[in-house]
This record gives structure tokens, sequence and C-alpha cells, in this order.
């Protein structure tokens, strides 16, 4: 049995020890699976309690006055009728008529956008290396409908929760599973440290193996060895991404890694007495670094121009900056006593530092980095990289919240968590409101472009047609969250 790990948890979670790792061939492989309707002949007692949360399902959905943010960045659009058919957005605009058969819901005064895509979107949290099905919940209880989780610190139960999810066994978001961490000497000792090119190369076959297409690598990861891990996965038709520091973003986009997590806070380009292939040297460049200057420019556009997209984690940045590391209701509600204990801690230590706005001033430089690589054509995605007091799910409408913050529009944040996602995935089905695309869509219960608060607001969360209520999912979670 895996046992919890004593860590800081004032700590970055992706600073974290991450869990011990099982390595086995017994695992079942991933598929990409038709949809599974709730009536089949197939269902199980586990089908029926993954029923339970159901609060639409018919085959003919007609969606009528809505207010729409379709994804693709494009300007709202009001008054929108969308047909749902089997599963798939079928027609989409003004003046539709709505089929005999359809079940109607009127939409007025609300607004829609795609299920969020979530690039950063972990299954554990720091001393808990499988959350797995309590996270799952949260992530589609709050719009989350697709995942990637961004390395694995319990890759096996991933493949497996996946699987059960896609066969509708389990509710939660499509889970597009990852492979253990890899780093290098001096690194995470529960991490894939490779002790040979060979030894590498096997152990990323053993995962493609599993039906895993996603690798992430970790601050101290040799740039060799980097550059066999991109070599074999690239090979495979997978994709590597990394939380970098030993290597910087320039050397990682020049030899060909796909993703970069968490921008300017782990960007060591700028570092200062920094060694080549080494986590070292010094961060003043966080303080003092000009975003607009030509050096930070240039470097954003090596990396637009090799297409490496970025991924944006404000959320958990924002949890270590005293004055705004604040739990919300909803999020105390839900997590356990032990979990709570360690929040009220980590409050105590803050309530001494609100006068010290450094963190407070990285974090609108680390929004400004963002932004601009956006601006400049990146292909900018989110994730919530859950811990600390930010829960899965709603880490990522907190993402939303500081998008916004940072300049974004209401539909360019919506572009960034859904559509760009996809893209970063190599999906076409899914990140759109749009005629042909899976209806993976989140009603939410007021204006979103005048009130970012209303992302919170999650009215039903549709997953291939079928519409989940959220009440009903989060009213049995309560305490449950970080529970050995």
């Amino acid at each position: 049995m895996i046992k919890k790990l004593k860590v800081n948890l004032l700590l970055p979670v992706f600073e974290l020890v991450i869990a011990s790792l099982i390595y086995t061939s017994a695992i079942p492989k991933t598929a990409n699976s038709t949809f599974l309707p709730y009536n089949s002949n197939k269902n199980s007692d586990s089908l029926q309690i993954a029923q339970s949360y159901i609060e639409y399902n018919a085959e003919v959905i007609a969606l009528t006055n809505a207010t729409v943010i379709d994804g693709t960045g494009g300007s709202l659009r009001k008054n929108q009728t969308l047909i749902v058919n089997n599963g798939l957005f079928q027609e989409f605009g003004e003046n539709i008529q709505v089929p005999q058969n359809a079940l109607v819901i009127d939409l007025k005064d609300k607004t829609i956008i795609p299920g969020i895509v979530g690039m950063h979107n972990h299954l554990h949290i720091p001393q808990f290396p499988n959350v797995g099905a309590e996270a799952s919940k949260l992530y589609l209880a709050s719009g989350v409908t697709t995942i990637q989780t961004c390395g694995a610190a319990s890759p096996e139960h991933e493949i497996i929760l996946a699987k059960k999810i896609t066969q509708g066994e389990l509710i939660g978001p499509e889970i597009i599973p990852s492979a253990p961490f890899i780093t290098g000497a001096g690194g995470n000792p529960n991490m894939i440290i490779p002790r040979n090119e060979q030894h590498l190369r096997d152990t990323m076959q053993h995962w493609i193996k599993q039906g895993v297409e996603w690798f992430k690598v970790y601050r101290n990861t040799n740039p060799n060895d980097l550059r066999i891990i991109i070599d074999e996965a690239h090979k495979n038709k997978a994709k590597v991404r990394g939380h970098l520091c030993s290597i910087t973003f320039e050397e990682a986009t020049k030899l060909g890694i796909d993703g970069i997590e968490h921008g300017l806070n782990s960007t060591s380009d700028f570092r200062s007495n920094k060694s080549y292939g080494v986590c070292n040297g010094s961060t003043e460049y966080l303080d003092e670094l000009v975003i607009n200057s030509s050096a930070v420019k240039n470097l954003q556009q090596l990396m637009i121009d090799n297409q490496v997209f970025l991924t944006s984690t404000l959320a958990i940045y924002e949890a270590s900056v005293p004055n705004r590391a604040f739990v919300d209701d909803r999020s105390l509600k839900i997590m356990s006593p032990y979990l709570q204990s360690q929040y009220d801690e980590r409050r105590s230590s803050f309530d001494k530092e609100t006068e010290d706005l450094t963190r407070e001033n990285r974090l609108k430089r680390i929004m400004a980095f963002e932004y601009q690589y956006f601006k400049m054509g990146g292909l900018l995605c989110s994730g919530v990289d859950a811990g600390r007091h930010i829960l899965p799910g709603f880490g990522d409408q907190r993402n939303y919240q500081l998008l916004v913050e940072a300049g974004f529009t209401a539909e360019e944040a919506i572009q960034v968590m859904t559509s760009n996602g996809a893209k970063a995935l190599g999906r076409n089905d899914i990140g759109l409101i749009q005629v042909g695309k899976r209806a993976d869509f989140v009603i939410l219960n007021g204006d979103l472009k005048t009130n970012a608060d209303v992302i919170e607001r999650v009215e039903t969360v549709f997953k291939k047609g079928i519409g989940y209520d959220p009440e009903k999912i989060l009213n049995e979670m309560n305490g449950k969250f970080g529970i050995d």
C-alpha cells in the first residue's frame, strides 16, 4: 500500500515530493471508446451509481435564448439556439427550428461555454498520491470535461480510472493520463531517474504500451536525457512537456519539446550564475526582468516559431501570495479536517507577512509574461496544478478570474481554457461550441462577460451530450477531499 509522504505544504505544489511509483505491465490499455449511453444493456450497479448524477439525458436537446462564448476567442453571441443530437452539436445560431422531439432548455440570462480542457490537472496532491476518484468528481462538477494530468504520481491508477470513466462506470472528465515524472541526478528519488539511455527508452516504452502518450520532465532533467526523451516520444507519436529549471526554455525549445509549464516562474533562461544542465543560479530576474524587453520577446517568439505551448497555472501561484492566499467557503466545505488544519497553519504564517508584496508583484509579472505570449500568437493553455487550498476544478475556475485580472477578455480567457487546450492535445472534437464537435459544454447562471464570478455558478455540465448536476455531485463531497 502506498503511504502518505511527509512534506512541507508551504512549498509550491510543483516542488513537492510525489508518491512512490509502482511499475506493472498488467495494466489494461486505454482506448478511444465511443459514447456509451446510460440505457445500454451493459448497465451494472456502478453504471446506475453514475446515472444518479445525471440531470439531462435525451437524444435531442434544444438550448434556447442562450448567450454563448464559443471558445474561438471571438465575440460572444446572444439569443442563440443550439441543437444537440446524440452527443454532438448539430445546429447553432439564430432562428433555428427546434425539432419536435427535442428536450427544450430555456437559457435566458445564462451563459454557455465549452467544457474546460485542463492542461495541468493532476490526480494527486501533496501527501496524497491518488485522489483520482474525488478529484474527478470535483473537476466535472466545476465544468472541466477533459484533463491532461501533466505527470503522474500513480500512473497505473490514472489509466484504470480513465478507462472506467470512458466506459461510464464512474463520473469525471475525459482523462488523458501521463507517465511518471522524469527527472535527473539530485532530483526527486520517487520519480524516474534514468540510469542510462537504454533504461530511459525501455521505461518510456513500458508506459507507451499501456496507452500513455504524454511524458513530463522535471526540474533536474539532464539536457541529453531530454533529447532522448523527445526522440523516443516523437517516434511513438507521444508528446513531452516540462517543468524546467536545469534546462532553459530556449534549450528545451531547440531540442523539440512540445509544451512548457508555469511560465515566468520556471524560466531559468534569465537566472544569473546558472550552470549548463544544472538547476541553480539566482532568481532576481523575477523581480527585475523587463517583460516587454527584446530578450523576453525573442525567447517567446522562438517558442512560438517552434509551436511550443505554454501552460498557465496562476491559481496555484496565487496560493503562495500572503495577502491573497485565502480559501473560499466552497473549498473549506469539501476539504478534509486534515487539509483544513494545514490551511489554518499556513494562513497563520501568512498573516504575519501580508505587508510583504514581493510575491504579489511576481504574480503580476507572471501574468504579464503570459498575456504577452498570448498576444504575440503563442498557444497559451491553463491548468489548476491542485494543491494547498486550491482544489481540482475550483482552481480551474479561479484561473479564469485571474486571466481576466491579467487583461484577457472573457472570450480570450475561455479560449485559453478550452480550445487552446484542445489544440495542444491535437484534438479537433472538443474545446469549441461548433457544429460537428462533441457536446461538452457548461451552463453558467449569469452573464460571464460582465461578472467573472459567474464562472463559479455552474448550473449543469454536459459531457458527450449528457447533462450532470453539479449540486448533486458536490453535496456528497463535504469533508471528503484529502482523506487517507
